[in-house]
């Protein structure tokens, strides 16, 4: 008995192989002349998905004023200069870079330059991204499995908390998990007909992830190339035909900007943050790469790396509720379709989420490098996934097979442990969580309860699927309620709790900045209290050794010259080398509560 229908799979027919339902090039038989000339149908329940997360991820948006002013100065310069935009540059003058690539800042300055900078500018596109996720991922879903499987993938995402902090925030994530959702979509439409237009899509995409944040990009990966390995619809050789176009796709979609930086001369472009030797390969293979893995690339909030990471604290909070579940149900769907020839679109893309998201969890779980638990927002469209496509493909074996006892159980399972993993991070989470604690462990108990008694009767069936859903989405929603309703800042923001906002810099130092005219109204050690003052005064302030203050950029000699040369106005505090230098050589005075020295004075001693 064939248990899975898969919508993308062509149907069988007497008459030879039927045609893809979702082919562009299909000629419409009787039944789609009929739909032809039926009116439009609305997808509403779609609709009140992407409202219902627009509302989410929009309203109140600017409640966190410039969030990470790491990157909202980046933002600031990008619309000041468009060579700073181009490098990713910390300044307007273009001093050093963000220890990123600059695509997520590209997309955000040019908000900023059409609507004027501003808190909303910066973080409109982030809220947009995460609608389109949603949609994203509800599109992949659909071209498997009916409209409301789909609809509750787009739900999955819509309600992970960890996704109403990143799209309200102006991390580079929100762009990353937006770009792998669309590598995924790619994927499922590459394994329906093996086109090497969908690979194209496939290689851009994560070509753009990788200007987005590096190798963090390419951590999922693997599952993606091993799904249209193993299923896509066509020789082995015309397999490894897909992922060389997906690869060199990859390769002139990235690439480019590398080039572009590794090619220009160092005078004429902001030195590489985050590297030591101005190098953006540098910064990709040690600060941003190994260095993530094996430690000893700066200061993190979780230094030692642990198999149950994910589980526990921050990240337990944003992330794992329904991974268990994920895990679970992936791998049940997995045995259930594993010889079904109409579900290989289906197992392809259960391959490609499932493979993602274990890869994606381990690598996070056990680097011992710099961690945020907002990196887990990358893995949440392959959580989505697995969880939808694996519930779904085990509920239509449910009823293929008139409730049969193992699939039940299974689906039971998943429910209780769903349940009591959402307990414990209730009684561990905010108080004001609490009062969800018996709502969820009730309803999922309802769940439990009819579907042990459902047997045959699918109304029974259909009543415990419909509480299991709720009980399983009940306490993510209201995580990621509570999540949009604080305030975040600072470079580690975490679900569900609000972060200590910076102390304001002073009107009266922002007035002696913005007053100046000089390429830099001042320099500093370190990128964050320069962005801080940059952006007080929206004047050019120079971040002497970048994000951790240990770039040589731009070094004790060339401070000297430019000083000489009247470029920088003023230095705040009096921090590192170039700060110890500049107290015994210039006068200082208190403005607003900082240090300042006037580097226009006559130099002493």
């Amino acid at each position: 008995m064939t248990l899975i229908h898969d919508p993308a799979a062509p149907p069988a027919s007497p008459s030879g192989p039927g045609r893809h339902r979702h082919d562009e090039d299909e000629r419409p038989g009787p039944r789609h002349a009929r739909l032809e000339n039926r009116p439009l149908a609305v997808p509403w329940g779609l609709l009140a998905l992407l409202a219902g997360s627009a509302l989410l991820y929009i309203t109140g948006i600017t409640i966190s004023g410039w969030g990470n002013v790491y990157y909202a100065a980046a933002v600031q310069a990008g619309t000041q200069s468009w060579h700073a935009l181009l490098f990713g540059a910390s300044d307007a003058t273009a001093s050093i870079t963000v220890d990123k690539p600059p695509a997520a800042i590209w997309l955000m300055a040019l908000s900023a330059r059409l609507l004027g900078f501003s808190p909303l500018a910066v973080l409109l596109p982030q809220a947009l991204l995460g609608v389109a996720t949603v949609g994203i991922v509800h599109a992949t879903v659909r071209r498997v499995a009916p409209p409301g499987a789909a609809l509750l993938a787009g739900a999955v995402v819509a309600t992970t908390p960890i996704c109403a902090l990143v799209f309200r925030y102006d991390n580079p994530d929100a762009l990353l998990t937006t770009l792998l959702a669309t590598a995924l979509y790619g994927a499922v439409r590459c394994l329906e007909r093996g086109r090497a237009r969908w690979a194209v899509l496939v290689g851009v995409a994560f070509g753009l992830a990788f200007l987005t944040k590096q190798m963090q990009a390419f951590v999922p990966l693997p599952g993606l190339a091993l799904a249209l390995l193993l299923t896509a619809p066509t020789s082995w050789l015309r397999r490894i035909g897909l992922l060389l176009v997906a690869g060199v796709s990859l390769a002139a979609s990235s690439l480019w900007w590398v080039a572009l930086v590794e090619l220009t001369p160092p005078a004429a472009r902001p030195f590489v943050g985050g590297s030591q030797t101005n190098s953006f390969l540098e910064l990709t293979l040690g600060y941003n790469g190994l260095g993530r893995i094996l430690g000893g690339q700066g200061n993190s909030p979780e230094k030692t790396g642990s198999i149950v990471r994910t589980f526990t604290d921050a990240s337990a909070l944003g992330i794992s509720w329904l991974l268990p579940a994920a895990l679970v149900l992936g791998a049940g769907a997995l045995v259930v379709c594993r010889r079904d020839p109409r579900a290989r679109v289906r197992r392809g893309l259960l391959v490609a989420a499932l493979t993602g998201l274990v890869v994606s969890d381990l690598a996070f779980s056990l680097m011992d490098g710099i961690y945020h638990s907002y990196y887990c927002a990358a893995m949440v469209p392959f959580l989505a996934i697995s969880v939808d496509l694996g519930a779904h493909t085990l509920w239509e074996a449910h009823s293929a097979e008139r409730g049969a006892p193992r699939v039940r159980a299974l689906l039971g399972l998943t429910f209780a442990l769903t349940a009591v993993w959402s307990c414990v991070l209730l009684s561990q989470g905010p108080h004001q969580l609490l009062p969800l604690l018996p709502l969820v462990a009730c309803t999922a108990l309802a769940a439990i309860a009819l579907l042990l008694l459902a047997g045959e009767r699918p109304r029974l069936a259909s009543a415990a699927a419909a509480l299991g859903i709720i009980a399983a989405l009940l306490a993510p929603a209201g995580v990621s309620i509570l999540t949009a309703a604080k305030d975040h800042h600072g470079s580690g923001p975490i679900a569900g709790y609000a972060s200590q906002a910076p102390d304001p810099v002073a009107p009266d130092l922002a007035d002696l900045l913005a007053g100046t005219s000089t390429e830099w109204a001042a320099a500093t050690q370190g990128s964050v209290p320069a962005a801080r003052l940059q952006l007080a005064s929206g004047r050019s302030v120079m971040p002497i050794g970048g994000f951790n203050g240990t770039d040589p950029a731009p070094g004790l000699g060339r401070f000297q010259e430019l000083v000489r040369e009247g470029r920088v106005r003023w230095f705040v505090g009096d921090d590192g080398e170039i700060g110890s230098w500049v107290a015994q050589h210039y006068p200082g005075r208190s403005v607003g509560g900082e240090t300042v020295y006037d580097l226009a004075a006559a130099p002493v001693g």
